[in-house]
């Protein structure tokens, strides 16, 4: 049987299917993950497959015999690195943070923040996924971003890849890290000699 190849695209990682069109065009096929051929990787939208195409009992041209090529196969795996290198580096920093504070070295409120604005940071990232999925009226990314400046990005990669929300737009990681950078700058030149006072006018007026 003939085999085609396409980009996955409307992929609801929550119902495991999406939809596929050949390239150069033609029928568009529905995708399921059960039809997979190998089930260790979840396809994400843009992914390219090839496939077998068939129809079902009720017309529907359905993908079957669906496997990754070997180059995006590779781009997979590279996704994976990058995902495990962004939690190493997320989980180092939450772990940081909890050493300052337990050594005295950060405030307790600047702790606070921390843990507020990620929860209310992954909550914008599930209101907006259940937005996208209802067709309603979504968050802006400027939004999303602001969250995560203001000391909610370890919750916004949290959501990102738990959700699979935001997770395959580079644009959108690509500022969410730099996002990333420099809070965790404005979080260094609070440990500072000459952002001390600040840290002391907090606690001053916290207690």
């Amino acid at each position: 049987m003939v085999r085609f190849q396409g980009k996955i695209s409307n992929w609801n990682d929550v119902k495991g299917f999406g939809f596929v069109r050949p390239n150069g065009g033609g029928d568009k096929s529905f995708v399921h993950i059960k039809d997979f051929v190998r089930r260790g990787i979840r396809p994400m939208n843009g992914d390219i497959i090839t496939y077998q195409q068939v129809k079902d009992n009720t017309g529907r041209f359905k993908a079957k015999k669906i496997e990754f090529p070997r180059h995006a196969r590779r781009v997979n795996k590279t996704k994976s690195k990058t995902r495990l290198l962004g939690s190493i580096i997320t989980c180092l920093f939450c772990l940081s943070l909890v050493l300052m504070m337990v050594t005295g070295k950060l405030p307790l409120i600047i702790f606070g923040v921390y843990i507020v604005a990620s929860l209310i940071t992954v909550l914008a990232y599930a209101i907006d996924k259940s937005a996208a999925k209802k067709g309603r009226w979504r968050t802006q990314e400027s939004t999303l971003h602001l969250f995560s400046l203001l000391g909610g990005w370890p919750g916004a990669f949290y959501a990102q890849n738990r959700l699979r929300h935001k997770s395959s737009k580079t644009s959108f990681k690509t500022v969410f890290w730099i996002t990333a950078v420099i809070n965790s700058m404005m979080l260094g030149y609070l440990l500072t000699d000459s952002g001390a006072h600040i840290l002391r006018s907090i606690s001053a007026f916290t207690y």
